[in-house]
């Protein structure tokens, strides 16, 4: 172990000891749906990362429990329950989803008597439509071009578990919110929310998102291989999506494939990275955890907050 500023650091084969027990409740299979395109996790990142890590968050969910039933009986109430909301954040193409979706499915397995669910961020972009007409479409991603204040709004209605909480939709095939459909909270135990922003302090505002979280976790990787990752599923996109015309990247797949993939170096080096850099990168050293990336997705190392 190395300890660094605020954090512990472990390499890989030390974090692996903590606690590798019930990792093959997760099969190859159910690994295949959950990973992103071109995201790489094995079972073996089950057993050496992820098991260790739902240990922990079993820890603080534990203490959580705790805390929330000792603050209960000190005000006399019998029903003081609030959700545990787990943040994930990181960049573009990192693998955050993949990460949220395969804690999702070991804390559920953990806790078959819990709801555990799963929302990004993305929903509470502002329509394309509306970020055309403020005239930031092209700084898509950036904090101005989502409705914090939704968002904040949401989570404030989630924490309080004032019942059923709906959220907009978005999808990334059409590359913007779905008109008419919705996600839909119904009074989650546990909540993993994932997105590029859950971390990020915006200006002039009384709350943050992250205000709302038990425990956040930061996906980390050089800018060099996450701008790899991003142009090897750029270009797996367009693979799928040159036969179906609703799709944002059939323009790009049934075009001159050398002009598509300028076009998407050039959204990289003018937003992604920009965003990378200038608003997400400088969120890292505020999570709990920082997973850290290295060739072909391989967590290598895993810090963890000290105090």
């Amino acid at each position: 172990m190395e300890s660094r500023m605020n954090y512990y650091v472990f390499p890989r084969s030390e974090w692996a000891t903590f606690h590798t027990r019930n990792f093959s409740s997760v099969t190859d299979a159910e690994l295949d749906q959950l990973r992103s395109l071109n995201d790489e996790v094995s079972m073996q990142d089950v057993k050496d990362i992820y098991s260790p890590l739902r240990h922990l968050i079993h820890v603080k969910y534990r203490d959580y429990q705790t805390a929330e039933f000792n603050l209960s009986a000190f005000m006399g109430e019998h029903d003081y329950n609030h959700p545990f909301i787990i943040g994930i954040a990181g960049s573009v193409a990192v693998g955050k989803s993949t990460t949220a979706r395969l804690l999702q499915l070991m804390l559920s397995r953990a806790y078959p008597d819990k709801r555990v669910q799963m929302i990004t961020t993305d929903g509470f972009l502002y329509p394309n439509a509306e970020l055309e007409k403020r005239g930031i479409l092209d700084r898509k991603g950036f904090p101005e071009s989502y409705n914090m204040d939704l968002l904040i709004h949401f989570l404030n209605n989630v924490k309080n578990n004032t019942g059923v909480v709906r959220a907009p939709k978005y999808s990334h095939q059409i590359y913007d919110i779905v008109p008419g459909e919705e996600e839909v909270l119904d009074h989650p135990d546990i909540l993993i929310v994932e997105g590029i922003n859950v971390l990020q302090l915006p200006t002039h505002e009384p709350i943050y998102v992250s205000d709302y979280f038990d425990l956040s976790i930061y996906v980390d990787a050089d800018p060099e291989l996450i701008e790899q990752w991003y142009l090897e599923r750029f270009g797996m996109l367009l693979d799928t999506a040159f036969t179906d015309p609703t799709n944002y990247y059939y323009q790009y797949a049934i075009g001159d494939r050398k002009e598509a993939f300028d076009m998407a170096r050039d959204v990289w080096d003018k937003v992604n990275l920009v965003n990378l850099k200038d608003y997400i990168l400088p969120t890292k050293n505020r999570a709990d955890v920082i997973l850290h990336k290295t060739e072909n997705h391989v967590i290598d190392q895993v810090s963890l907050r000290k105090f």
